[in-house]
C-alpha cells in the first residue's frame, strides 16, 4: 500500500512523496514515457520554476526547503511532487535516477535549475 508524506516549510510549500505507488498507478501517470534525469552523489541548490512529478528508478536524497530546518527523504520506488516555487538543497548520498515531467511551462526544459554545487 502506498503512503504518502508532506513536511512543511515555513514557506508552506511541500513536497508530497508516495512511497511504491502501484504499478496502475505508474501506468496510469504513463512514467516510462518522461525524461529520464540523474546526478552523482552530492550537493545541489536547486530552484523550481515549475511543479515537477518525478519517479525514482535508483537514488536516495535528503531535500532541505530553505527557511526550514526540517528535511524530506525520498529514493528508490518514490513518486515524489515539488512544488513550483520551491527553493532547496539536496544532499544526494546514493546516485540519482528518475523519471520526471514538470507541469505545462513555456520553458519546460529549464524548470529546475541547479544554483550551484555546494
Amino acid at each position: 500500500m502506498a503512503s504518502t508524506s508532506t513536511p512543511r516549510s515555513c514557506s508552506e510549500l511541500t513536497i508530497t512523496v508516495e512511497h511504491n505507488p502501484s504499478k496502475s498507478r505508474l501506468a496510469e501517470l504513463g512514467i516510462n514515457s518522461w525524461p529520464k534525469w540523474g546526478c552523482p552523489p552530492g550537493k545541489y541548490m536547486l530552484k523550481f520554476d515549475a511543479q515537477e512529478t518525478c519517479y525514482f528508478l535508483r537514488g536516495k536524497v535528503k531535500v532541505y526547503p530553505k527557511g526550514s530546518s526540517e528535511s524530506v527523504k525520498f529514493g528508490v520506488g518514490d513518486l515524489v511532487t515539488i512544488p513550483k516555487g520551491l527553493s532547496c538543497t539536496w544532499e544526494v548520498s546514493v546516485a540519482v535516477d528518475k523519471h520526471y515531467k514538470f507541469e505545462s511551462s513555456s520553458t519546460p526544459t529549464s524548470s529546475s535549475k541547479c544554483i550551484s554545487d555546494i
